[in-house]
């Protein structure tokens, strides 16, 4: 029986990733004529990083400096989603391992300044370590959010 792979195997993997493509198929019907780019794991991962305690980055924010660094017109919200699960991963198995300095994964964020329940330790694990970092975590609807989280964003260049 084959092994499933470690997130921090996948991290290293970077496939033939990244790739620039045109874009095809249902991405196309829906955002028309262009280029997009599947981002590797460790562009998303060392975006994250930049992060530091007290901010925020998006994985919108991500996809845009992916695009821009790549000269696409946009990059893949699935694979870079996919990407920056990935990366979570791989934090949380280093955490586990006692390692200190991580992918602080708990400061990405999805749109609108969403939490994302498949990070490790799901939404309670995330708003706890926001919260510890001084962000107000607050409740619209069935979701968590960083309320005015746009004032602690990384500024990308």
């Amino acid at each position: 029986m084959k092994r499933k792979k470690t997130f921090r195997e996948k991290l290293a993997d970077d496939k033939d990733f990244p790739r620039v493509q045109p874009l095809a198929g249902g991405m196309a019907k829906r955002f028309g004529e262009g280029t997009i780019v599947l981002p590797s794991a460790r562009e998303v991962d060392a975006l994250m990083r930049r992060a530091k305690k007290g901010k925020l980055i998006t994985i919108n924010q991500i996809r845009d400096h992916l695009a821009a660094r790549h000269d696409a017109d946009m990059a893949c919200p699935i694979v870079t989603g996919i990407h920056a699960r990935i990366a979570a991963g791989a934090a949380g198995e280093d955490e586990a391992d006692g390692k200190k300095r991580i992918t602080p994964y708990w400061r990405t964020l999805k749109s609108g300044g969403e939490l994302n329940e498949k990070y490790p330790g799901g939404l309670e694990g995330q708003a706890h370590r926001l919260v510890g970092e001084g962000h107000d975590v607050v409740q619209r609807g069935k979701k968590l959010v960083i309320e005015d989280y746009e004032r602690a964003l990384v500024q990308l260049d």
